[in-house]
């Protein structure tokens, strides 16, 4: 599997992958209801890693999904992936709405949940808790490949104050020590990983923060890197923490929030683009209509994966669920993949091609 080309021609990543048995005798009729005893239990059940562990599925497929998915404007979004988990599997599907990115890793690795849209990151955590949890598919990048299977962390401040973050004809982050800073959550790929590994990158040259790490980020305080720390908990409210000057700068991707707001100037994800809060933007933007906010540095990231446990759905179910989600009738879905600006989680052309573990080999090194 190959790492989107954007990566490797950027250089943003680097790096190489990489009893006993105790015998006795035994009567001979008691060998042979032995052997016919673990005959039999290999026999029973299905399994979904190909090993002789029977899966007991559960009746209903879990779906969870992150704050960023679970808010009432993308109740029908989450209703067209049900939808289609449904019709592959002939099972019911119920969503499991979470508060807390820690939450959907959990129930995810615990099996409480069968199967949830997530993060790299959160993918990654809930992986490395129990390695049943595998991806199944990521939506691609417009060409419809992985090579630009993307989307962008970003560092925004709001209008106004942009001023304090030139640098020359650009824009720099030199500034941003000492500020009120909001992130997502410390497990959110784009809202901490990413723009906290490229925080880290440029103020380590400095000799005043050659041993800055991730976790000196995580609080504020007069002998910190920032002054203060929020974590909005969701994308739309670590945006709304910078919009209404709780924060100085906000991490939030272009993604999860590409439904209430508009570009108003500048290109798409690079410095110095401007975005304004729509007017008929729903919560929690509805009372913010005009409000607008500066990009000063963006960061692209691997896509995110739709992912399962498969410790506790067979092999036959999982194969459904992907055969489906990759086939042209749901990448010709208009609820699933909408015009860009629409209400939905993706846009057109893409559509949701298979993946494997090592794929997110990338996002694994920003921890490291």
């Amino acid at each position: 599997m190959s790492y989107p080309r954007y990566f490797w021609r950027k250089g943003y990543f680097n790096f190489k992958m990489k009893g006993s048995i105790f015998m006795r005798k035994i009567p001979l009729l008691g060998l042979v209801i032995t052997l016919v005893s673990l005959l039999l239990m290999a026999g029973c059940g299905s399994t979904s890693t190909g090993t002789s562990s029977p899966v007991k599925e559960p009746d209903t497929i879990t779906v969870a999904w992150l704050p960023n998915t679970a808010g009432d404007d993308l109740k029908e979004a989450r209703a067209e992936i049900d939808k289609v988990i449904e019709k592959a599997t002939g099972k019911k599907v119920e969503d499991k709405l979470t508060t807390d990115y820690a939450i959907t890793v959990e129930a995810l690795a615990s099996g409480n949940a069968q199967v949830a849209w997530v993060g790299a990151q959160q993918y990654i955590e809930a992986h490395a808790k129990n390695d049943k949890v595998l991806p199944l598919v990521v939506n691609s990048g417009d060409s419809g490949t992985l090579n630009d299977a993307l989307y962008y962390s970003r560092l925004v401040v709001k209008k106004g104050n942009e001023e304090q973050y030139k640098s020359g004809d650009g824009f720099s982050i030199d500034n941003i020590a000492g500020k009120k800073m909001s992130f997502v959550s410390s497990s959110s790929t784009s809202g901490f990983k990413v723009p906290s590994a490229a925080i880290i990158t440029d103020f380590t040259k400095q000799d005043k923060w050659k041993s800055l790490k991730q976790e000196d980020l995580l609080q504020g305080g007069g002998d910190k890197f920032f002054s203060q720390v929020l974590f909005g908990g969701s994308h739309q409210l670590s945006l709304v923490n910078v919009l209404t000057d709780k924060a100085d700068v906000a991490a939030v991707d272009d993604i999860d929030v590409a439904s209430y707001v508009e570009l108003t100037s500048g290109a798409e994800n690079t410095p110095g683009a401007v975005y304004t809060v729509r007017k008929d933007a729903a919560a929690p933007f509805d009372k913010l209509a005009g409000v607008q906010y500066v990009v000063i540095k963006a960061i692209p990231v691997l896509n995110a994966p739709i992912v399962a446990n498969t410790g506790v759905l067979s092999q036959e179910t999982i194969d459904a669920i992907t055969q489906a989600l990759t086939s042209d009738e749901v990448a010709s879905n208009t609820k699933i993949f909408v015009d860009k600006g629409g209400k939905g989680f993706f846009n057109k052309p893409q559509r949701f091609l298979e993946v494997e573990d090592t794929w997110f080999n990338p996002i694994r090194e920003l921890s490291k």
